[in-house]
């Protein structure tokens, strides 16, 4: 690994590159904080899904992709005079300092379930009017309903048990198959909803992280069905001219491989 020297050096060669492509490049000196946003946001997914392929390499790529964005946006800052790449730094260090007062002061904790709640307070004492403040509203709706049961237990706000927490589950499905037998198909969106809500806290409370074991499932039937296609067709087959029994004969066989 490098020593800290050459880890800022490289932090120093890679401000040094932006202002060069800030002057030189016609591309680079057109971006601004809009044009970068969903390119921020694309290279952050591509981050997300080396990790979850658990690529070392692939995430050292990515995890450049995103610190080239980082310096790109407080490059811009700095040519708005608001705000550079060391008030971006010390900004983060201050809050984490502040954050970590079991570390920085003299508060004690036992476990990360005192950090956790020390934090989501603390936050309120800066002025948050309400610990659900800091969940952006533009999170996929599944992250976004990991990160609401999260903050919420940070206060105390939650089962003490993983069995009350499925015992929840188990009435919310019973409620979702009163609502199908109505044939109300508002309210069955309604209670349709409360059960992935409450299978996302369920997720929570037996340690699986439920956008990554959603994304897990859905790259595992992607590699399944890619299976199944190729299968058909070096037999000459077309999958819409197949019986679904047919297509189950190599969807099993799929199984041997992508588990």
């Amino acid at each position: 690994m490098n020593s800290r020297k050459d880890q800022l050096a490289a932090i120093n060669r890679l401000l040094d590159i932006m202002d060069d492509l800030r002057v030189k490049c016609p591309w680079d000196r057109k971006q601004t904080l809009e044009s970068l946003r969903h390119l921020t946001i694309e290279e952050t997914y591509e981050l997300a899904d080396a990790i979850l392929e658990n690529d070392l390499s692939e995430i050292q790529k990515e995890l450049g992709d995103v610190l080239l964005h980082i310096v790109f946006y407080a490059k811009i800052g700095s040519e708005k005079n608001a705000f550079d790449i060391a008030d971006v730094a010390n900004s983060i260090c201050d809050k984490l300092i502040d954050r970590h007062p079991h570390i920085y002061g003299d508060v004690k904790v036992e476990d990360e379930n005192d950090v956790k709640r020390n934090w989501e307070q603390l936050k309120l004492k800066e002025g948050k009017s309400s610990v659900l403040e800091g969940v952006p509203k533009s999170l996929p709706a599944v992250v976004k309903a990991n990160r609401i049961q999260d903050k919420v237990a940070g206060v105390g706000f939650d089962w003490e048990q993983p069995e009350q927490v499925w015992e929840k589950v188990q009435e919310e499905l019973a409620e979702l198959n009163e609502e199908i037998a109505k044939g109300n198909q508002q309210n069955i969106e309604k209670e349709f909803g409360d059960v992935l809500f409450s299978m996302i806290n369920y997720a929570r409370f037996i340690g699986v992280n439920p956008e990554n074991a959603l994304e897990k499932t859905n790259k595992k039937f992607i590699n399944r069905f890619q299976f199944l296609e190729k299968a058909a067709k070096k037999e000459g087959k077309q999958l819409s001219e197949m019986s679904l029994a047919e297509m189950d004969v190599y969807w099993e066989k799929s199984k041997a491989f992508y588990k």
